[in-house]
């Protein structure tokens, strides 16, 4: 497995984690071994997704930049948001999800790497979003005060909540019969069957990074040091504990055999690998821990098995033969709320080859392929 993190620094780090088998009367020993560092972005990062074979990163550049673990190569990068990239999230091994402050979410094969759906999604910023365990819905959250729900197997709009507040997460259970929409330090508890909140969980300071432990357990962090597990049901606290020495950036957690583990990132540079009890209301033991040097902004977990590789979204993700509804507006053939268009392949497909990464190539590619999207829009405008 593979600890990647990505900081204001502009740099994603890698970390292969070496596990140890326990000794006699000793525990077994997991080591952060530093892997790599790649300086692709040209702004600090602010998303990174990883699935079986990749990983991806998001940043305020604009670009979403991919990197084949396998080979240990940058793929490429796709250049159609503009706007920061504030979220990524892959759906099994055949999709990748984006949202952007452009307002679009944009449905991309992580295959051929081609965007096959580009939704004009909120009137302001896409701040979060999150896609259910089954594939067929996410939701997302923006600051025009909007929870809106997705169809993915029609690809449009299902529904829309005013929720009068700017939410800045949204995460699914694992189950996907609850999901919890963040609003500064506050965690409303949503039940899927009524849509209505069920209880609202309140932290000490703003939550910068929540993760579901269980389907009723929840992980809360925020700027500040400590980690707070909450019931979803009760909505009691069930333990807190000091994880960092500066505000936890974010956070991610995942199941192997023998073990429940809890990864936390802070801006203090340090990256945590914590293994969790049984029973919640014990605080989790330290398995490992790395300073990068760095202020991390974002996390993310390569497991090197294939886990959820048949997963895909429903066939409506893919590109359709009939010619979508678009309308044409000054910024350039954006579509209307809720609708779908297939962007030009030019502008989806991947700048740069599968040769290995130096500092200039694909981000000059990348940069290059920026600047004809750029002109193309300039020209549409004059016309």
């Amino acid at each position: 497995m593979e600890l990647v993190a990505g900081s204001y620094e502009q740099v994603l780090f890698g970390f292969r984690v070496h596990r140890e088998p326990a000794t006699s009367g000793d525990r077994e020993t997991w080591t952060p071994v530093a892997d790599f560092t790649h300086h692709a972005h040209t702004a600090s990062l602010s998303a990174v997704a990883a699935n079986s074979r990749f990983v991806v990163t998001g940043s305020k550049d604009e670009t979403i930049h991919i990197y084949d673990m396998k080979k240990k190569i940058e793929h490429g990068a796709l250049v159609h948001h503009s706007g920061t990239v504030t979220c990524l999230k892959f759906y099994g091994s055949r999709h990748l999800l984006s949202g952007a402050e452009d307002g679009l979410i944009c449905v991309w094969d992580a295959k051929k790497w081609e965007c096959l759906k580009s939704i004009k999604a909120h009137k302001g910023h896409v701040t979060f979003l999150s896609i259910h365990p089954s594939g067929k819905l996410a939701l997302s959250v923006g600051t025009d005060k909007t929870l809106r729900t997705w169809n993915l197997v029609e690809g449009r709009s299902a529904f829309i909540k005013n929720i009068k507040q700017n939410a800045h997460i949204v995460e699914w259970s694992p189950s996907g019969d609850k999901y919890v929409v963040v609003v500064l330090n506050k965690v409303d508890v949503y039940q899927l069957d009524t849509a209505s909140v069920s209880g609202t969980i309140t932290n000490g300071k703003r939550i910068s990074s929540v993760t579901f432990l269980s389907d009723s357990v929840i992980a809360v962090a925020g700027d500040e040091e400590v980690v707070r597990f909450f019931d979803c049901d009760s909505l009691v606290c069930l333990c807190e504990f000091k994880a960092h020495e500066n505000r936890v950036k974010d956070m991610f957690s995942f199941e192997i055999p023998d073990h429940h583990v809890l990864v936390t990132a802070s801006n203090d540079g340090f990256i945590k690998m914590w293994t969790l009890k049984q029973d919640k209301k014990a605080p989790p033991s330290l398995l490992c821990e790395v300073n990068t040097g760095a202020r991390l902004t974002c996390l993310g977990v390569w497991l090197d098995t294939a886990t959820n590789e048949k997963a895909s979204l429903p066939p409506a993700t893919e590109p359709s033969s009939e010619q979508p509804k678009t309308i044409k507006k000054e910024s350039g053939g954006v579509i209307q709320e809720g609708e779908t268009t297939e962007p030009n392949s030019k502008k989806s497909d991947l700048t740069g080859d599968s040769k290995k990464p130096t500092k200039g190539n694909s981000l000059a590619s990348a940069r290059k392929r920026k600047m004809t999207n750029v002109s193309e829009k300039k020209r549409k405008r004059k016309m």
